[in-house]
């Protein structure tokens, strides 16, 4: 009888239990998505981009006066890199010293050939100009230094006043004002190639007025330095 009893109790026990677990809500085991991290990215920083250096003039330096064969466009020390302001100063000095150097060229020339001006530039010192030495020493020392500075304010007066660049004109164009009856040409072709001619004239006139003068220095002819 207590057997029956106990299987009895244990029966119900399992049936409690049994209803308990089945009225018990089932927890449901949600899975998160994983949460993404989004990484800002710092701004990447462009490097500057060097800009080509623009080789300016009032023509476009290729077509310029001077610009000419076999060398062409020649700066390499790269003058025009300075700007068209610096590049216009350049032309108007090469002009002045070109024409310059032509004239002490031909200056050498014609005293050399014993041609000599009339009258004296000095009449307490020298009795004329034949008495001053054809070759550059001579007539560098044998001029009174009265002379040289008569020929250096005379110079200084044509350049500053009487022959005045405009800048309003083209490079070396300085008697616009003036009356003077100047060679123009209305032929394009001919105007530049007279002012191509003049501009490398200059060049080779430079060149030569510093070879004279390096050929006196080193004490031999100016103009033929091997003719003993």
């Amino acid at each position: 009888m207590q057997t029956k009893v106990l299987i009895v109790g244990l029966l119900a026990l399992e049936g409690v239990s049994a209803m308990a677990a089945a009225k018990a809500p089932v927890k449901k085991v949600v899975k998160k998505a994983p949460v993404k991290k989004v990484v800002t990215k710092a701004p990447v920083k462009k490097a500057p981009a060097k800009k080509a250096v623009v080789r300016k003039s009032a023509g476009g330096v290729t077509n310029d006066i001077g610009v000419t064969a076999p060398v062409g466009l020649f700066d390499p020390l790269g003058f025009l890199s300075r700007g068209p302001d610096a590049y216009r100063r350049y032309q108007e000095i090469e002009i002045k010293h070109g024409r310059l150097a032509m004239a002490a060229t031909l200056g050498v020339i014609v005293t050399e050939a014993g041609i000599r001006l009339p009258g004296t530039p000095s009449p307490t010192t020298i009795a004329s100009y034949a008495d001053i030495p054809g070759t550059l020493s001579g007539a560098y020392f044998g001029t009174p230094l009265a002379g040289w500075a008569q020929i250096v304010a005379l110079i200084a007066a044509l350049d500053i006043a009487v022959f005045r660049q405009d800048p309003a004109n083209a490079p070396g164009d300085v008697v616009q004002d003036l009356p003077i009856a100047w060679v123009r040409y209305a032929d394009p072709e001919v105007k530049t190639f007279k002012l191509n001619a003049e501009r490398n004239n200059g060049r080779a006139a430079m060149l030569g007025i510093i070879g004279m003068i390096s050929h006196q220095a080193l004490g031999v002819d100016a103009l033929f330095p091997i003719v003993r």
